[in-house]
């Protein structure tokens, strides 16, 4: 059930009723019984209670599956190793 928000005309009295949204809208200011109008809030964001939520629980299943090719990929180019081997050159000398 939402919050509602409502201001006074006659008195400026600001004030909030937690309502159901098939319900009237109040009338009557409960300070001074004046005029009252229900003002337009920004609404509230999503509440997140309890534990397990995270950044990864609502990715685009699209980009799950590029993620995936580019693990296979990445594991299957394998490091390039230089294995050179070293020849010594021998010198003969000749005995005079």
């Amino acid at each position: 059930m939402p919050t509602y928000d409502y201001k006074c005309l006659e008195c400026n009295h600001k004030f909030e009723l937690f309502q159901s949204m098939t319900a009237e809208p109040v009338k009557l200011c409960p300070k001074c019984s004046g005029k009252v109008k229900r003002l337009i809030g920004a609404g509230s964001g999503p509440i997140f209670k309890g534990t397990g939520f995270y950044q990864t629980d609502y990715k685009n299943p699209s980009s799950k599956n590029n993620s995936s090719v580019s693990k296979e990929t990445k594991t299957d180019i394998k490091p390039e190793t230089k294995t050179e081997t070293k020849t010594e050159k021998t010198t003969e000398k000749k005995a005079v």
